[in-house]
């Protein structure tokens, strides 16, 4: 019997590269949605993919690339026309819901990735765009759903490996705030998981999440075993951090929105209800430790090679932090007219969300329903009203 082709959007992405390869090792056809044809999606074409070039914007690119489709996963782009390009493929697929022709493949599922945090009272319009999406994608007549809504991303931390393997600091604004950082390897086992098998999943969230919940100087002692060298947790101030990310060339939009994930972190609000067995039991492995994915990005990486002329760039760099200036970031939202909320809510706040986070729980989810977050949403408006 021929396996159902799959559409893998973002496919070059930090989950969609790994998720176009989990299935090809599964012997699927896969067409892989690239914005551009470059070193990356040559790459995936090599593996055995089918190489789709489009605007994830374009009505017509989104039409071509559902023909012949059986099975998706989309990945809700962070930027800044995200809810934009979530309805056009919402609105693509109900189109190809229904096959033209008898014989023809038809739709039957898709998986899609949002975030941890999705709920609708955040003060983050990417993560109140987040929930939303996960609503347009549940509205799909004849297509079945399933969601991701990964933790923390292990290789957040990968971006500060310049300082962390040259000046022996990790420094970032985490306070005593404790995650268990997942991999792109096994958020994408789980997805891989839900495509190949979708009956077992329909209608449910999962939320990947690591091995183990670590605090800041548990992560920073995991960079010095892995790089052999001392590593010193610096809790700096937001100002400093988002003085280096503006030095680092970080888009704006991130940073403006980062801040409130920062905070969340700091109140804890990636650790409720981590870590759990969603990846070995969706997954079918043990996710990997922290220490193996830093191995992944650090060995044979030329930035954490002890040199002098990494060590004076690294010096070099933290100079050019101290003299940049501290981005606005309230009025950068102001300028892009993001809808500000007269209460917004972070998630250890906001009842519905704090209750579908329950640490019994082995997925992360209650009971497994998209419904649930509905009716508690609702009971939870209906008790401030």
């Amino acid at each position: 019997m021929m396996k159902p082709k799959i559409l893998v959007m973002g496919a070059v992405g930090k989950t969609g590269k790994e998720v176009t390869l989990g299935l090809l090792a599964k012997g699927f056809p896969v067409r892989a949605f690239v914005r551009v044809e470059d070193r990356r999606a040559h790459q995936l074409r090599q593996a055995g993919a089918e190489i789709f070039v489009g605007n994830l914007a374009e009505m017509s690119d989104l039409t071509q690339a559902l023909q012949g489709i059986q099975r998706a996963y989309f990945v809700a782009p962070f930027n800044p026309r995200q809810l934009y390009k979530s309805m056009a493929f919402a609105i693509a697929l109900r189109a190809l819901a229904k096959p033209i022709a008898a014989a023809e493949a038809k739709l039957e599922v898709v998986v899609g990735i949002t975030q941890w945090l999705a709920q609708p009272q955040h003060p983050s319009v990417a993560t109140r765009e987040s929930y939303l999406t996960e609503q347009i994608l549940s509205w799909m007549p004849g297509v079945d759903l399933v969601l991701v809504n990964p933790g923390w991303f292990a290789d957040n931390y990968m971006a500060l490996l310049e300082p962390i393997s040259q000046l022996g600091i990790f420094p970032m604004p985490l306070g005593e705030g404790r995650t268990a950082p997942v991999s792109n390897k096994d958020i994408a086992r789980v997805v891989v998981a839900a495509l190949i098998d979708p009956a077992p999943h329909i209608g449910k969230t999962y939320r990947p999440t690591g091995a183990k919940i670590l605090n800041p100087y548990e992560i920073a002692d995991s960079f010095a075993r892995v790089l052999n060298r001392p590593v010193r947790y610096q809790n700096i101030s937001d100002e400093m951090f988002f003085k280096a990310t503006k030095s680092m060339g970080i888009e704006a939009r991130l940073q403006s929105q980062l801040r409130y994930y920062l905070e969340e972190y700091r109140r804890g609000g990636f650790e409720v209800g981590a870590p759990n067995n969603a990846v070995l039991e969706v997954g079918g492995q043990e996710p990997e430790d922290f220490e193996t994915t830093i191995s992944h990005y650090a060995i044979d990486n030329p930035v954490t090679k002890p040199t002098l002329a990494n060590k004076l760039r690294a010096i070099a760099n933290f100079g050019k932090i101290l003299i940049t200036s501290t981005p606005d970031l309230e009025l950068y939202e102001k300028n892009q007219s993001h809808v500000l909320l007269r209460e917004p809510k972070f998630s250890l706040d906001y009842a519905p969300w704090k209750a579908t986070h329950n640490v019994d729980n082995a997925f992360g989810w209650k009971d497994g329903k998209h419904s649930q977050f509905t009716k508690l949403d609702r009971e939870f408006s209906s008790f401030n009203n």
